[in-house]
């Protein structure tokens, strides 16, 4: 196997992949939608406001151990790809 071809993703790879972004996305909307809201004087400590607060502050964390998850997957496939190739 050349040492530059592109290995394809596997399924745990792109599971996590498209849970990062999920969350994310929703952590930095949740974040902009706080901060509108708050600006617009909206009264925060009742309804969905708490909710939002939270997913914001939990959602990004999450995401970045979801990321180290995703590149031990990566190097560990990865190793052993290139010990089956070096056989």
């Amino acid at each position: 196997m050349p040492e530059n071809a592109p290995v394809p993703l596997n399924r745990t790879e792109r599971v996590l992949a498209v849970m990062i972004a999920t969350i994310v996305g929703f952590s930095i909307v949740a974040i902009v939608i706080v901060m509108i809201a708050s600006g617009a004087g909206a009264e925060m400590s009742g309804g969905i406001w708490p909710t939002l607060v939270l997913v914001g502050f939990i959602g990004l964390p999450i995401a970045f151990l979801l990321v180290v998850a995703f590149i031990v997957v990566s190097v560990v496939r990865r190793r052993r790809i290139a010990q089956d190739g070096g056989r």
